[in-house]
């Protein structure tokens, strides 16, 4: 195994990192704490993966046990990307209405309530998840801000020009820029 860059030279922690990723997926493997100190709650972890690889029940890991371990560990570990920009995709000619329900539609009042934070002229929208009157009169005026028509509706346009706007707007949280 070659473990992650915070786990060189601290076995016991990677030991205790794999057994609790393990026991995410196990519910009857016992879980712990990955804080670098092999306690009664460590060992009590290693046994439990022992009973259930039907190895001899010590507490203690050998060169087998941690083999093992390693083994069902990269098995069961998620492996995770560099994360990627979020893209809606609406169906051609898609919009979304007043009083219209979607799952799109708690996110849509999401931006729009951090474009709020960052710039005066928007509203902040209620988070009702249905695009009701509050949300379209604050999609009303980031429509106008962006110099879209201002219908009040979602469509694929002014879905493009929100996910713009949003990660600049979160840039200039972030960084602290001036508005």
């Amino acid at each position: 195994m070659k473990p992650d860059e915070s786990f060189i030279g601290q076995p016991i922690r990677s030991l205790q990192t794999m057994l609790r990723t393990i026991a995410q997926i196990y519910p009857s493997q016992k879980s712990v704490v990955p804080d670098g100190v092999y306690t009664k709650q460590t060992e009590a972890a290693v046994s439990s993966f022992q009973r259930r690889k039907g190895l001899p029940i010590t507490g203690i890991v050998n060169n087998t046990t941690w083999d093992m371990i390693v083994s069902e560990y990269e098995r069961c570990r998620v492996e995770t990307a560099p994360a990627q920009s979020l893209q809606i995709t609406m169906n051609p000619g898609q919009v979304f209405r007043l009083g219209e329900e979607n799952s799109h539609i708690p996110l849509l009042q999401t931006i729009l309530f951090v474009l709020s934070q960052v710039y005066e002229s928007i509203p902040e929208p209620d988070y009702s998840g249905i695009l009701d009157v509050a949300t379209q009169k604050s999609l009303i005026a980031f429509q106008i801000f962006s110099g879209l028509p201002p219908t009040g509706e979602l469509d694929k346009r002014t879905w493009k020009n929100l996910a713009l706007q949003y990660t600049l707007a979160t840039d200039r949280i972030e960084n602290g820029s001036d508005l």
